[in-house]
């Protein structure tokens, strides 16, 4: 890609030494992903898929954020035009995921700032993982009338115990301890070893080793455990009891029986959500834990393609960052009358629209 093009397209791609280099460059905008990202990145993964002189490939986000999610903004105004901008945008970034997880080749995330939604996407399903003090991640589409997808379903329901549905349904913020506990990031690195740790990787003599020991052995010298202890961990057992409800009314009364704050804090945390986004969530959730990554990635497709139509997207993104108002007008505005069969509607079938997967190279990593 010519450098003009990597301008447009807010993406930088490179080879360094024996690696394939992405390089998220719209920090004005903290990276947020569009459409035309989600191609270059995809068209760069298979342009080195047959490239033998590319062992690995990194992916960085340029200024302070990794990739602060996808661009909330373009989705908001062309939904609400009519156009199918956020389908083809869905439907893209959803088969992007899926090539980064069945990518053969170590996909290394050097994660630097902030990790939220689609900067999820594009990180956390690649084999390396490496977070610094200043990671910032968090799953908060509920809070905007979404749902934590980019393959939320898969990851997430594979957390330690209750964490990621805790994760999913809060938004809650975690740092690099809680990154590493959870298994969402593979490693901690200090910020001020990035720059030399990527320069290992570019400068790695892959001829040495299997590309996998390479790797692992440059990303082992410059990995430490966290500084801070993680505050899941020291949360789990709550976290455990209380989240292991069998509907999102046993997690609130489950949360409202406790006699701390911290109970109290997550209950209204919950209830300030879209009551559709955090039923449709739970159950997203649950069901993931049972499918492979495909078959969640074909599940997300078809929530999301509910959202798009529905009224609560357009109003959490107004609340949040047109008006800036914070107050959602949520339709409906009560978890109670929100249904099962409504819940229903967003897991259906969609028929010829399905997402469709294929396989990456053969080969499923």
């Amino acid at each position: 890609m010519t450098g003009e093009a990597a301008r447009d397209t807010g993406v930088d791609i490179a080879v360094e030494g024996g690696c394939g280099v992405i390089t998220l460059n719209r920090p004005e905008a903290l990276n947020a992903l569009t459409l035309d990202m989600c191609h270059a990145i995809e068209a760069a993964l298979l342009g080195w898929l047959p490239d033998a002189s590319v062992k690995a490939v990194i992916i960085r986000g340029a200024g302070r954020a990794f990739c602060a999610g996808g661009d909330i903004r373009s989705l908001y105004d062309s939904g609400l035009a009519g156009d199918d901008y956020p389908y083809r945008f869905y439907h893209d970034e959803y088969r992007l995921n899926a090539l980064i997880h069945h990518y053969p080749k170590p996909y290394i995330a050097l994660l630097n700032g902030i990790v939220m939604g689609g900067g999820v996407g594009v990180s956390v399903h690649g084999s390396h993982r490496v977070a610094t003090e200043n990671i910032r991640f968090a799953m908060p589409e509920t809070g905007i009338g979404l749902f934590p997808d980019v393959g939320g379903s898969y990851f997430l329901s594979r957390c330690p115990g209750e964490t990621g549905l805790f994760l999913a349904l809060t938004g809650t913020r975690i740092g690099a301890a809680d990154a590493v506990y959870t298994g969402i990031a593979t490693d901690f690195v200090p910020a001020d070893t990035l720059d030399a740790l990527y320069d290992a990787l570019v400068a790695a003599n892959f001829a040495a080793g299997t590309t996998a020991e390479i790797v692992n052995q440059v990303i082992g010298r410059f990995s430490q455990p966290a500084p801070d202890a993680p505050s899941l961990a020291a949360r789990r057992d709550h976290i455990d009891r209380i989240f292991s409800g069998d509907s999102i009314d046993g997690i609130l009364d489950a949360l409202a029986r406790e006699s701390d704050e911290w109970a109290e804090t997550v209950r209204q945390t919950i209830l300030s959500k879209s009551p559709t986004s955090t039923k449709v969530a739970f159950r997203q959730i649950r069901k993931g834990a049972t499918l492979d990554f495909d078959d969640c990635m074909q599940m997300e497709y078809r929530i999301a393609s509910r959202f798009i139509v529905g009224a609560d997207f357009y109003e959490g993104v107004r609340a949040t960052v047109i008006d800036k108002d914070q107050t959602p007008r949520w339709q409906p505005g009560r978890l109670v009358d929100v249904d099962a069969a409504a819940v229903d509607a967003y897991f259906a079938s969609l028929g010829e629209k399905e997402l469709m997967l294929g396989s990456v190279g053969g080969t499923s990593r």
